[in-house]
């Protein structure tokens, strides 16, 4: 036998089965409510109306305003790139920047590499800019190329000075042949490139020569380009960031109208190099303040390099540095781009690649905050 639900009554009609139904209401308070529904109607129209024309325009956040898009000098208005060195063999650059890539919960709008000035043969490519995988990973982020006056396991004969390369001594072997890929590489895709001449130079003298040299030679090969042509690439002087070296920074630096970018490279050490634990505002402030007060007030900034090392007897101390990161971004006025440096620096305890899980989430949540995620066109 099925149990039958007894049917739910009103008081106001007992004969009525089924469905509950309202009471009687009173005329006058039936024309309140019909006002009151056309009151609501009307601003509901109005309101679907209002959205129809947001969703029309585009997102109503910074980031899809057209005034942040980025400049003709690959400038985001409206916050910063987010980037990172990934190491890699010749071969598997793209392979591992998508690995990152999934680590870190989204596609980099800058990947970091580093070449000699070598002349290029069919066994060496170190001096190649450009290379087939950096095309292939550039095909849909931006490039920042750094090229060392060095012949990476080469004779003492081999090695580049600044002097030779300001006399145009590499011209013919290296720095035409690599300014025409480049600018052929501009008119194939209609990208630019970000390009540093002897990053941390700062470090370099006096072995590559003086500081005057190495103005010369920089602005050589910034004006070599230019006579060939090659009008797509942004130039970005990267320091240290080292105060001790504030002298060699003004007495190195090319000049405005040969630098497009200032980039400095500040990390949390650690035992690294037996310093105390800083935190990221600690690494960050004196060097962009001092760039600002002595160098230059308004070209944009690049923190090329930043990262921690990690603290064995703490583990969660290298996510929470990581977890600083947006919000110290936002109070460094004019800093455009962060490059996370996923590696080690020479010596021990030097390994300042991202430890653990919690330390990839930290910086997978700083790496999706709307600062770091601006338009790309």
């Amino acid at each position: 036998m099925r149990f039958a639900r007894p049917a739910r009554r009103t008081s106001a009609d007992p004969t009525t089965t089924g469905r509950h139904r309202r009471p009687g209401v009173p005329e006058t308070h039936r024309s309140r409510r019909r006002l009151l529904l056309l009151s609501v109607t009307a601003t509901c129209a109005v309101l679907i109306a209002v959205l129809a024309l947001r969703d029309a325009s585009g997102p109503a956040g910074p980031a899809g305003a057209g005034r942040c898009r980025p400049t003709a000098l690959l400038e985001p208005p409206c916050g910063a790139w987010f980037g990172a060195f990934v190491p890699h063999d010749k071969s598997d650059l793209a392979e591992k920047v998508r690995a990152y890539e999934k680590n870190v919960g989204r596609r980099l709008d800058i990947v970091y590499t580093y070449h000699d000035m070598s002349a290029v043969t069919e066994t060496r490519l170190e001096g190649q800019l450009l290379t087939e995988q950096e095309q292939r990973v550039g095909a849909d982020r931006m490039l920042l190329l750094s090229w060392e006056s060095k012949w990476w396991g080469g004779t003492k004969k081999q090695q580049p000075t600044w002097r030779r390369i300001a006399a145009g001594a590499l011209d013919d072997s290296v720095i035409d042949v690599q300014a025409r890929r480049i600018g052929e590489y501009g008119r194939r895709t209609g990208k630019k490139v970000f390009l540093s001449f002897d990053l941390e130079m700062d470090t370099r003298t006096p072995d590559n020569g003086t500081p005057a040299d190495y103005v010369r030679a920089y602005r050589h090969i910034h004006d070599r380009f230019r006579e060939l042509g090659v009008d797509n690439v942004v130039w970005t002087w990267i320091i240290t960031g080292y105060l001790d070296h504030a002298d060699l920074f003004e007495r190195m630096y090319p000049g405005d109208e040969y630098v497009d970018w200032i980039g400095y490279n500040q990390y949390n050490y650690y035992l690294c190099h037996r310093a105390d634990w800083l935190s990221f505002a600690q690494t960050q402030h004196a060097t962009h303040d001092w760039i600002r007060a002595h160098l230059s007030d308004d070209k944009p900034l690049m923190l090329s390099e930043f990262g921690s090392a990690s603290d064995p007897k703490r583990p969660d101390r290298q996510a929470d540095w990581y977890a600083q990161v947006p919000r110290v971004l936002k109070d460094l006025e004019g800093v455009k781009a962060a490059l996370q440096w996923n590696y080690r620096d020479p010596g021990p305890h030097c390994d300042l690649a991202v430890k653990g899980d919690r330390a990839w989430a930290a910086l997978r949540e700083a790496a999706a905050d709307p600062h770091l995620n601006q338009p790309r066109r």
